[in-house]
């Protein structure tokens, strides 16, 4: 049987890894167009977030723009390659 990655394979963590990688590689999006496009608490976004961040497959990069404090999101090499394995072990588990 097909192991699927269980970092990934949360819901809220296949639904940002999945937004995340609609991005182009050198990309970022900004917390709050992630957590408006995915509809999520911004606590239930930070939680998750931090999960895959510890897993190496998502980079965080808090900054400023002016004074106000913005905090940009993007998938690590690591994590594109991980989402991309777990798509495949997903189709070879539904027999495609």
């Amino acid at each position: 049987m097909v192991e699927l990655d269980p970092v990934i394979h949360a819901a809220a963590r296949l639904r940002i890894t999945a937004a995340l990688a609609t991005l182009e590689p050198a990309d970022s999006i900004a917390f709050p167009r992630l957590q408006e496009l995915l509809d999520m608490t911004a606590g239930n976004l930070s939680t998750h977030l931090r999960k895959l961040e510890d897993a190496g497959y998502v980079t965080v990069e808090k900054t400023h723009r002016g004074r106000t404090p913005v905090t940009y999101l993007a998938l690590t090499p690591r994590g594109r390659r991980a989402f991309e394995a777990y798509t495949e072990a997903l189709r070879a588990v539904l027999g495609g």
